[in-house]
């Protein structure tokens, strides 16, 4: 499995003891809220260096589309900040 896979599935386990013994269960939806913003973060920081190419001019109107992308895919999901 991908390291950061991985990673953000240890973060969404839910542990749950008695004080004899520690389980832990997946939660789905904290997994895919957790993958939503990942994908999102990185679309940003690949979309922020593609802009450097560009004029002052073209660089506001593409981060106005990158920050209007973002927030679709966060409604769209349903995903919280």
């Amino acid at each position: 499995m991908n390291k950061l896979i991985a990673k953000l599935y240890d973060q969404a386990i839910i542990l749950e003891g008695n004080g004899d013994y520690v389980a832990g269960e997946l939660d789905p939806v904290k997994f895919a809220e957790l993958l939503i913003k990942e994908c999102i973060e990185r679309g940003n920081d690949l979309a922020k260096h593609y802009i450097n190419n560009h004029s002052e001019q073209e660089q506001v109107f593409l981060l106005a589309a990158i920050a209007d992308y973002s927030n679709e895919l966060k409604k769209h999901f349903g995903v919280e900040e």
